[in-house]
């Protein structure tokens, strides 16, 4: 399904942040670029249905010209990766991946198949029992990843999720990541400042910090 952000507008005590309207289409990757407080992170708030109550905003996010802005956010089917993986610690690798599977995955035995073979999918095959703890960063973040696409997400939302990886990691991940999000026909939004992040996700770049923002943008 295609995401749609219409006529979208966000201010902060009556000072605008932005205002954006714009058309993801299935497996596409579109970049918002801009520096700390041009309202990146704020936008994918807002998307996901946790926009904080001091912002203002308004605006429609529609899926597949379905309007979901009054929607709850457990309720959007949106996943999202933040800069740390935001693993549950006191939950195995497994654990944390069971986490993520919708509720028509019945069963142990067909829990535990999707569990495996997401893990496989990853090349973390046999860690289903591990700490997160002992993970690697980059194990961390594959599976942050893993575990937002059992959730069966209509969109996906990333909120700088490479920028705390070391060089090596990062090129690694982003192609793992954004590989998945073309392979699973995902309308996917990434928020970065970093040009390379935006390079390696091949789309479309909307500049916040361009002087064309002073006006409401369409891309």
């Amino acid at each position: 399904m295609s995401l749609s952000l219409d006529a979208i507008r966000i201010a902060l005590g009556g000072k605008r942040l932005l205002e954006l309207s714009c058309t993801i289409e299935p497996g596409e990757i579109v970049t918002i670029m801009g520096p700390s407080g041009s309202g990146k992170s704020t936008l994918l708030a807002y998307i996901g249905g946790f926009l904080a109550p001091e912002f203002e905003a308004s605006g429609r996010v529609l899926f597949h010209g379905e309007d979901v802005t009054e929607r709850r956010a457990e309720l959007r089917h949106i996943g999202i990766l933040f800069q740390d993986p935001l693993l549950f610690p006191h939950m195995s690798v497994g654990g944390n991946l069971a986490f993520g599977l919708t509720s028509s995955v019945k069963g142990r035995q067909a829990r535990s198949a999707k569990v495996n073979e997401a893990l496989k999918d990853i090349d973390l095959e046999n860690f289903a029992a591990r700490d997160p703890a002992t993970l690697s960063g980059g194990q961390k973040a594959r599976v942050a990843l893993a575990r937002v696409l059992l959730s069966e997400p209509c969109a996906l939302l990333l909120d700088e999720p490479f920028s705390k990886l070391d060089a090596g990691l990062r090129d690694q991940m982003r192609k793992h990541v954004f590989d998945r999000a073309r392979l699973n026909g995902l309308p996917t939004l990434l928020v970065t400042h970093d040009e390379e992040d935006a390079n390696a996700a091949g789309g479309r770049i909307i500049r916040l910090d361009e002087p064309s923002t002073h006006s409401p943008i369409s891309a």
